[in-house]
C-alpha cells in the first residue's frame, strides 16, 4: 500500500465532524457531503481515516450497476462492516433502497458513534431518479437520530453540487466538504524536491497522489517522466483516460473540445476552428458541458472596466499536460517510442511550463496578500485584449473581473536561467497602459530564475510562493 501522505488539514476536519456526532440528544446524526474531482484521493482520504477513527465503520462503493445488484453489493458490504448487528442484513435480501436504508437504521446502536460512507453517490442519483427523495426520508427518519456520521462523496462535481441546492430533497441536511489535489507544498514532500522542482512536479502530476506516489523521492523531472512513459499501466498515462471515460462517456465532442483546450487554443472562435470546424451552438453545448464538469474554467481579464474577451483553460494541470504531450503520443507509445514522445515534451517543456504555471502563481499570491504593501488586495487575475496584443500576467485588485480598484501589474517569468530584467520592467511598464482605466500602478515580478531588474515593488520566487500553502 501506498503511503499516505499529507491531508492533515483534512483528517482534522472529519475529526471534529465526528466528534460533533453525539450519543444521545433528539438529532445526534452527522452528514458530510463530500466532492472532488476523480483520483484526487478522496477515497483513500476517508479510507485513511477510517483505520483511525476508532468507531464501527461500514464503506459502501456503488459501481454504476443496475440497482438490484447495487442492492446485492450493498448487503454483502454491510456484511463485511464492522457494525454490530451486521449478520441481520446478511439474511435479509433487500429490494429498494427505502428497505435497505430502514434496515441498516435497526442495526446502528443508540450508543456507540458510528460511520456510514457512501462512496460514488452520482451513480445511485443517476440510475434512480427517486434516490434523492429516498436518502432524505431515510436521513429525516432514521440517520439524524442515531449517533452516525453519514459521508456521501461523490466526483461528478455538477452532481453533488445540485444536492444540495435550494429545492432539492437533501437541501440543507449535510455540511460540504471539497477535497482539491495535492498542493505543490505537499507534493514537494512527498517527492522530496525543492521549490521551483516541486512546482514542476506539481504541473506534470497535477498532484494527484496515484501519480505523485510513483515518483521516486529525489528524483528528478525527466527521469520520472522517461521512466513512466516506458511503462504503458503508468499512472501517468492512464489517469486522464480513466477519468475522461467516466466523466464523459458518450461525449466524444466535448473530448474533443477538452483536447484543443488542452493544447493551447484559449477563445471561443480559436476552438472552434481548431476542433474541425464545430458550429457556434455545438461548440457552446461542449463547452457549457466541460465548464460544468468543472474541467475547464472560462476566465474574464481583469480591469476596471468590463470586458467580453472570455477565454478558457483546463483546471488540472495533470489533464493540461496529458492533453498537449501524452494524449496525441498514444500511437508512439504503443509502438514503444517513448523516446521520441520524451524528446518532444523537452523541445515543448519550456513554452508550455511558461502558459501553464500562471494559474498557480495568481493563486498563490491570491493565498499571500493582503499584506501591507498591499492591503487591498483581494483577486488576482490577468488582463489581454481581444487580439492577445497586450497580456499583463498578474493585476491585483479588490476584486473581480470588474475592480473597483487596481493595486499592482506584474509579469510572470519562469525560466530556468533567465531572470526578470530591465528588458521585462520596460515591457511590462509599456503593457500596463493599455489595461482600461489604469492609472500608473506599481510593479511586481515572479521569476524562477530571481530578479536583475530595479523599481518593482514587489518579487516572488518559488520559494515565496511555494509558502502560499504553508
Amino acid at each position: 500500500m501506498v503511503e499516505f501522505i499529507g491531508r492533515t488539514q483534512e483528517l482534522a476536519l472529519l475529526r471534529r465532524h465526528l466528534d460533533r456526532v453525539q450519543v444521545g440528544g433528539s438529532h445526534p446524526g452527522q452528514c458530510l457531503i463530500m466532492r472532488g474531482r476523480r483520483r484526487v484521493g478522496k477515497s483513500r482520504l476517508v479510507e485513511q481515516f477510517a483505520r483511525t477513527a476508532g468507531v464501527p465503520v461500514l464503506y459502501f462503493t456503488a459501481s454504476g450497476v443496475p440497482v438490484d445488484q447495487e442492492l446485492d453489493q450493498f448487503r454483502r458490504d454491510v456484511t463485511a462492516s464492522t457494525l454490530p448487528g451486521r449478520d441481520l442484513v446478511a439474511k435479509t435480501p433487500l429490494a429498494t433502497w427505502d428497505g435497505a436504508f430502514h434496515l441498516l437504521s435497526q442495526i446502528l446502536p443508540d450508543d456507540t458513534a458510528t460511520m456510514v460512507v457512501i462512496d460514488e453517490l452520482p451513480y445511485l442519483a443517476q440510475a434512480d431518479p427517486g434516490f434523492e427523495g429516498t436518502l432524505q426520508r431515510a436521513w429525516d427518519r432514521y440517520f439524524e437520530c442515531k449517533p452516525v456520521l453519514l459521508i456521501l462523496i461523490g466526483s461528478d462535481l455538477s452532481v453533488m453540487e445540485a444536492l444540495t441546492t435550494y429545492g432539492r430533497p437533501f437541501y440543507q441536511r449535510g455540511r460540504e466538504m471539497k477535497v482539491g489535489p495535492l498542493t505543490p507544498q505537499e507534493v514537494g514532500r512527498m517527492v522530496g524536491l525543492p521549490a521551483a522542482q516541486a512546482f514542476d512536479a506539481w504541473l506534470v502530476t497535477g498532484g494527484l497522489p496515484l501519480i505523485c506516489a510513483a515518483w521516486l523521492p529525489g528524483e528528478d523531472l525527466w527521469t520520472f517522466v522517461e521512466r513512466e512513459l516506458r511503462d504503458p499501466t503508468s499512472p501517468l498515462l492512464v489517469s486522464a483516460e480513466r477519468s475522461l471515460a467516466a466523466e464523459f462517456p458518450r461525449q466524444a465532442i466535448a473530448k474533443d473540445v477538452l483536447g484543443v483546450i488542452g493544447a493551447g487554443e484559449r477563445s471561443f472562435t480559436n476552438i472552434s476552428r481548431a476542433s474541425g470546424g464545430l458550429s457556434a451552438a455545438t461548440a457552446t453545448r461542449s463547452l457549457d458541458l466541460l465548464t460544468r464538469k468543472r474541467v475547464i474554467v472560462a476566465e474574464l481579464p481583469l480591469s476596471l472596466r468590463p470586458s467580453r474577451e472570455k477565454r478558457y483553460r483546463v483546471t488540472d494541470p495533470y489533464l493540461r499536460f496529458w492533453a498537449r504531450f501524452l494524449e496525441p503520443a498514444l500511437p508512439l507509445l504503443e509502438r514503444d517510442r517513448s523516446d521520441v514522445v520524451v524528446r518532444r515534451i523537452r523541445d515543448g517543456w519550456t513554452s508550455w511550463r511558461g502558459r501553464a504555471v500562471e494559474p498557480v502563481v495568481r493563486e498563490a499570491l491570491a493565498r499571500l496578500l493582503p499584506d501591507d504593501r498591499f492591503p487591498h488586495v483581494a483577486e488576482v487575475g490577468a488582463y489581454w485584449t481581444r487580439t492577445n496584443d497586450v497580456e499583463v500576467d498578474l493585476v491585483g485588485a479588490d476584486r473581480g473581473p470588474i475592480a473597483k480598484r487596481l493595486s499592482f501589474v506584474g509579469s510572470i517569468k519562469w525560466l530556468e536561467d533567465r531572470p526578470f530584467d530591465n528588458h521585462d520592467l520596460v515591457a511590462l511598464a509599456r503593457a500596463q497602459g493599455a489595461i482600461a482605466g489604469a492609472d500608473v500602478l506599481p510593479m511586481v515580478a515572479a521569476s524562477r530564475a530571481g530578479v536583475t531588474a530595479g523599481g518593482l515593488a514587489a518579487q516572488y520566487g518559488p520559494d515565496d510562493l511555494i509558502q502560499a500553502w504553508g
